[in-house]
């Protein structure tokens, strides 16, 4: 009987072993090109480990790679692939370039993801994204993405909160902080709003404002960091 209990125990022991790994998401870094690609750059990383999990968390990763992409009416053009925009961005510099033979522009793209933080129930990553196709400076924009671990499907950023009106509050005291003595710099300082990109690093909560979401080009991104311990009563994924 009593090697009974032991095999039942070791059963247990194993299978829980195996679930934790059932549910393991790692990341490796990859670069995406094409023959015909001569300006864009990617590197990102890609998910692997629970095939739904890594399909999900691959497959927003994409899509907006695919977004970033986009020049000026080939908006409303859908691409399959990755592939399929960087070779479009070509062909669309080529056209630009029949067309203004004279012109001394050179277009260029390059998007650079990065894992901000992984923990058991979260994983926030940074996609970083800089288009130059003309005009006076480049375009840089910075998405956070959260992804639940158990299902790699995006949350909102509402939903990384249990009090999210709370939160604004207290986010509010730390962007004050943040500009003070430099408001002049900011569109309107006195009314405060929430950024688009909210996400994780190793020291807390990470609010991003990108350039011209509340203050001109010349300003820059406006970042502010919040430590987990003066929040962490209010995170849902902690």
């Amino acid at each position: 009987m009593r090697f009974k209990y032991i095999f039942l125990l070791a059963f247990v022991v194993i299978s829980f072993i195996s679930c934790i790994d059932d549910t393991k998401v790692e990341f490796s870094e990859i670069n995406i090109t094409t023959p015909k690609n001569n300006i864009v750059e990617i590197n990102i990383p890609k998910a692997s480990g629970v095939k739904t999990v890594a399909q999900n968390i691959n497959s927003t990763i994409t899509s907006g790679i695919i977004d970033y992409l986009k020049v000026g009416d080939l908006d409303t053009i859908p691409k399959s692939s990755v592939e399929d925009a960087i070779n479009t961005f070509n062909n669309e510099y080529e056209n630009f370039k029949t067309d203004f033979p004279e012109s001394a522009i050179e277009w260029d793209a390059q998007i650079d993801g990065e894992v901000m933080y992984h923990s058991e129930v979260v994983i926030s990553i940074a996609l970083t994204a800089y288009q130059n196709t003309g005009g006076a400076h480049g375009i840089l924009n910075i998405s956070f993405l959260n992804f639940d671990v158990e299902t790699g499907k995006l949350i909102s950023n509402e939903n990384l909160f249990s009090d999210f009106s709370a939160f604004k509050e207290f986010a509010k005291e730390y962007f004050k902080k943040e500009i003070a003595g430099n408001e002049d710099q900011y569109f309107e300082p006195e009314k405060f709003t929430m950024p688009a990109n909210i996400g994780f690093d190793d020291e807390g909560v990470f609010l991003l404002y990108n350039t011209y979401e509340i203050a001109p080009y010349s300003t820059g991104l406006t970042e502010i960091h919040i430590p987990f311990d003066q929040v962490s009563i209010l995170l849902n994924y902690m």
